[in-house]
Order: C-alpha cells, then structure tokens, then sequence
C-alpha cells in the first residue's frame, strides 16, 4: 500500500479489499479465523499512511454499510417467525441475551480492560456498549448452510440475542453514557470537503483543534509564538472556513491547519492544548 504505486485512484480501494479476501481465504485454508485475520490486519493498517488512504476508508465505508443492509435483510427473510414459538427460541435467546449482556461480556472485559487507565464509568460503558450485528448472523448463517443437527434452532436464536441487542443495547446506549460520565454529541454531516493533491507524502502538516483553555484560545495568530518555520493555513469555525490573517482571533473549537518545516525541532501542539 505504501510502495508500489497503481495506475489509477479506483484501483485503491480495490487492492485493499483484495487483501482482505486474500487474507480471509488463507486463514480459512490453514483451519484458522477468516474474520480474525482480516479484523486484526484491519487495525494494523489502520495506522498505516499510504497513497488515498481516505479514498480507500470511504470506499470500505460504503461496501461495510452496503453488506450490513444485506445481511439483515436476509436474516428478516430466513427467519420464519412462526416456529419461534413451537421451538421456544425466543426463551432461549432472551437469556442467552441477557446472560451475554450480564455475565460473559462483563467477566471478558474486566480482564481485557484490567490494565488501561481507564475511569470506573468508562470501564461500565465499554463493558454495556458491546453490540452483536452482523458478525453473529453470518456466524449462525454457516451452521445453518451445513445442515448441521438443530441449525434452524440455532440461527433461531441468534436472531433473538441480535434482535435483543439492537433494539435494547443500541436504544440505551445515551443512557448508559450519561450514567458513566462518557461525553457524547451528535456530529453534523459535513458533505462539502476541501482537498489539494500532492505527489509526495506531507511531512511537515499538522491538524489540531484549538482546546478550552489553552494558549490559542482567544489569541490572534499574530500574537501566537509559533515561531518562524511554522504557519496557520487554514481554519475551521462551526463547520466554515475562516479568514486568515494575524489579526485573525482563534477560539475553542477551532481546527487549524499547520504547515511546519518538518527538520525543525519546535512543537507548536502545545500551544493548542489545555
């Protein structure tokens, strides 16, 4: 991704799916975890800077939410919802449900979390907020496809515990952060983006937001001490662009984008956080 160049932007995005059906495949052939290998390649190259890293989280944003649409419009019509009470599914489900949300998922993340400084509210959160969707429905899709002993009844239930967990986890999720102290906002959609392309990677670009208390709140950027091989290019204000100039005075909530000569040892992030 980051060396071998490609004729074309499309072909980006492509290559990156690609490897993540190569990587499922080759799992799958060594008797491993396709999903797992493909999640955890996800979170390495995640922090990888490559060449239309952008194109290619859009692209993958549209085909996720795309088979996501798919996968529960298949569950909704292989499900016959007739036998859920001839074979008592919607029991089973409930409580493997609530076994799920009460017991296992609160004893696996007690141990994961044990060493994060996190706070007791966070933990709670990341504890409630875990929810089963699409992963589940093609998990029990399988035992189904194998016309495995009791399959039907198996995708049965999974079709409660999922079910359970949209509708109840998802709904209480602004709730339960409340309770825990997690600050949530809803974020505007920002359909219109400003972009330049550049034939070499940018070394030197900084994009920060100026944070409450901070030395660039309410400071003009003339008065700023920025130093002389820093430059304020850019800012946002409310989801505008804002005219730059020294007399131009910043505020909470800004983003300004910073160009700096990268051979330089001055870090202006300091002066934006509190």
């Amino acid at each position: 991704m980051q060396k071998v160049p490609l004729p074309s932007e499309g072909l980006y995005p492509l290559r990156a799916l690609a490897g993540a059906f190569i990587l499922y495949g080759a799992a799958t052939l060594v008797h491993g975890s396709g999903f797992l290998a493909v999640f955890t390649a996800g979170i390495l190259v995640g922090d990888v800077r490559a060449p239309y890293k952008r194109e290619i989280e859009r692209f993958h944003e549209a085909v996720s939410a795309l088979a996501e649409i798919v996968a529960f419009t298949l569950l909704g019509l292989s499900v016959p919802l007739g036998t859920f009470a001839v074979q008592g599914a919607w029991a089973d489900g409930l409580i493997l449900a609530v076994l799920l949300v009460v017991v296992a998922r609160p004893l696996a993340m007690t141990v994961l979390l044990w060493p994060l400084r996190l706070r007791a509210g966070e933990r709670v959160f990341l504890t409630f907020a875990g929810l089963k969707g699409a992963v589940p429905i093609l998990l029990g899709s399988f035992a189904l496809s194998a016309h495995l002993p009791h399959s039907q009844r198996i995708y049965d239930v999974v079709f409660v515990v999922v079910t359970f967990s949209v509708l109840v986890q998802g709904a209480l999720i602004p709730t339960v952060a409340h309770w825990c102290r997690v600050p949530m906002r809803a974020g505007e959609l920002e359909p219109w983006s400003l972009g330049v392309r550049l034939r070499d990677r940018p070394e030197g670009v900084l994009r920060l937001v100026v944070e409450s208390g901070s030395s660039a709140d309410r400071c003009t950027i003339a008065d700023l001490d920025l130093g002389e091989h820093v430059w304020v290019s850019l800012a946002i204000r409310a989801g505008s662009l804002l005219p730059v100039s020294g007399a131009t005075r910043l505020q909470a909530g800004d983003e300004v984008l910073l160009l700096t000569d990268p051979e330089q040892a001055e870090d202006p992030t300091a002066l934006f956080r509190r």
